[in-house]
């Protein structure tokens, strides 16, 4: 069953639950339409599978899409001209000029009226509820040509304060972990959120540096994971430009991971529209269902108000806030978001068995001992246990 235009029904609720029943003959109900603003059901339902709070699938097909699928070659095979690449782009130029300024929504799948904030304050600052201090670093501009001295006791006061910080750590709970890299203009921040055992994300940690070259900024990021570590279940980096060093060292220790079935703890992130687009809702939802709980700070808020939907993407605007050489450009809420996907990162704990003793019993319950048993022939029988010749590896079978 298809359902089309499904954002011009009535009552799209009440449709679609009445098609539902179609399902008990294993059928299958297809829903599909172009937006009509964000403010009606089919947008709202599209949001909410995105989101995974709706068990549907989601299949987005823009115009782009449909033409690199082949759809202006079935049009010209189907009116008997010849396809040409030249005669595709003109033609493509001519349907997008012919929308005009509805071509956003009707043909690549962009609700219009979506601009301005993303979260509301007042949504934000009910989640704010940790009542625990930002941890904030902030060099001098010259602190590359100082002394060595004089950098370490620069640093001093702030990694005291981290150890603390960390030392308080319940370790009960799984961890995620989030890291926003800048270096100049920007704030770099890290934020670390607790899995709890209802699944609400609680930030029990967030670091904000400013002016930090990147080797202490490694070392306070390698700190934080190196506490956690045994409870991690994933990091994500912002690895769009220099912060892909940071992700690149931190995967030589704990694992780079590559992609969504592959090993490793960390995770770089290359920022794409469709990134946004898929991994922002799942945050959203869990401010509007109260599964997360963040640290309360004026500059945090700031940071996650400036989240705006663009082109009905919600993403942090090319403008930063803030007065000459203290500026902010969100950092906040995408080192939250970094955390936040990584908290939902598919993981599993592997248990580790030690290489099998070679002097332990042999299969028929005899001690096995290698020396007196060079041939093949004696061993053929011999339990999976039992270590191949020549193997003199300590440890045993557990």
């Amino acid at each position: 069953m298809i359902i089309d235009e499904a954002a011009f029904v009535d009552n799209l609720a009440e449709l679609i639950k009445a098609a539902m029943a179609f399902l008990m003959w294993g059928g299958q109900v297809v829903v599909c339409s172009t937006h009509d603003g964000v403010d009606n059901p089919f947008n709202e339902t599209v949001q909410d599978i995105l989101a995974g709070r709706a068990p549907y699938k989601h299949m987005r097909i823009d115009f782009d899409e449909a033409l690199r699928e082949g759809l202006y070659q079935r049009i010209a095979l189907v009116k008997g001209e010849d396809w040409t690449p030249e005669a595709e782009a003109e033609w493509r130029a001519k349907i997008v000029a012919f929308y005009g300024d509805g071509a956003d929504e009707e043909l690549f799948c962009i609700p219009s009226a979506s601009s301005g904030a993303w979260l509301p304050g007042p949504l934000i600052e009910a989640r704010m509820t940790v009542e625990r201090p930002v941890l904030r670093l902030d060099l001098p501009p010259d602190f590359m040509q100082r002394p060595k001295l004089d950098q370490a006791a620069l640093l001093a006061p702030f990694m005291a304060e981290l150890e603390e910080a960390l030392g308080g750590l319940d370790l009960t709970p799984h961890y995620a972990f989030g890291f926003d890299f800048a270096r100049v203009a920007d704030l770099s921040v890290a934020s670390l959120l607790a899995i709890e055992a209802r699944l609400k994300r609680r930030e029990e940690l967030v670091v904000e540096m400013r002016n930090v070259p990147g080797a202490e900024q490694k070392a306070v990021v390698g700190m934080i994971l190196g506490k956690v570590r045994e409870r991690l279940v994933g990091a994500a980096f912002d690895a769009t430009g220099m912060g892909w060093t940071v992700a690149e060292d931190m995967g030589r220790i704990f694992g780079l991971r590559e992609s969504e079935d592959s090993a490793g703890l960390v995770w770089a992130i290359k920022f794409t529209e469709d990134w946004y687009r898929l991994q922002m809702p799942p945050l959203k939802a869990a401010f509007e269902d109260d599964a997360i709980a963040l640290h309360r700070d004026e500059y945090l808020l700031s940071d996650l108000r400036a989240v705006k939907l663009v082109r009905g993407i919600p993403r942090v605007p090319a403008l930063r806030e803030g007065t000459k050489g203290k500026m902010r450009h969100g950092d906040y809420a995408i080192a939250l978001a970094l955390a936040h996907f990584a908290s939902r990162m598919r993981w599993s704990e592997v248990g580790y068995r030690a290489v099998p003793d070679q002097r332990r019993e042999g299969g028929a319950g005899q001690m096995y001992d290698h020396a007196d048993h060079a041939d093949d022939a004696d061993i053929a029988g011999r339990g999976w246990w039992t270590p191949p010749l020549g193997a003199g590896l300590r440890g045993g079978l557990i």
